[in-house]
């Protein structure tokens, strides 16, 4: 039979070419498609929730995850900073029951958070902005005060901050330290930005 001239040498590379050229194409379109689902730079600013994998915190630790262009403080407290924090004299802070509104409802007792080895705390001062440092540990030096529980300073105008983000009297900082709404998706896995009752 005859071949009527056709290279099928040829017309197997060109069928083989126009695949290839297709499947890339293909992922070409697929990707940014994929990718729009994404909250974009602007909707995370704005506000769109956040998820944070704390599997690996170890105890003491904090990290830190950005939310509405704050920086958002995630401590893993051990029993012993739980047990300081609340039994630290209540009179040396300005709102030790945090009565004025710097949390969710859901956030309730001394250590203002769901878990109390779990503490999800706004990293801005409250009184210009700054950003305080972490200082964990007991009577650590520089802070300011004697007797420091372990917690939050902020080196700018001296405000401080117990390890739930109370404030101290006698500071520029008028009121605790944010807590931002948030839930636990698992044991592991926290969004920041969604209360429990919208999951």
């Amino acid at each position: 039979m005859a071949d009527n001239g056709v290279n099928k040498g040829r017309r197997r590379f060109l069928v083989g070419a126009t695949s290839v050229v297709g499947a890339v194409g293909a992922v070409g379109v697929a990707v940014p498609f994929v990718a729009s689902w994404q909250p974009s730079a602007r909707a995370r600013a704005a506000g769109a929730p956040v998820q944070a994998d704390v599997s690996k915190l170890e105890p003491g630790q904090r990290m830190t995850v950005e939310w509405r262009g704050k920086p958002v403080w995630i401590i893993n407290r051990t029993e012993e900073m739980i047990e300081r924090t609340k039994g630290f004299d209540s009179s040396r802070l300005a709102d030790p029951d945090s009565l004025v509104e710097q949390q969710p409802d859901y956030i309730e007792g001394p250590m203002r958070s769901i878990k109390p080895e779990i503490g999800v705390i706004v990293g801005i001062c409250t009184h210009l902005g700054c950003s305080p440092l972490y200082r964990p540990e007991p009577d650590a030096e520089g802070v300011g005060t004697d007797d420091w529980p372990g917690g939050f300073f902020c080196p700018c105008h001296g405000s401080r901050f117990d390890l739930a983000g109370r404030v101290f009297v006698n500071v520029p900082a008028p009121t605790n330290l944010e807590v931002p709404p948030y839930r636990f998706d698992s044991d592991v896995l926290i969004t920041v930005g969604e209360d429990e009752e919208t999951a």
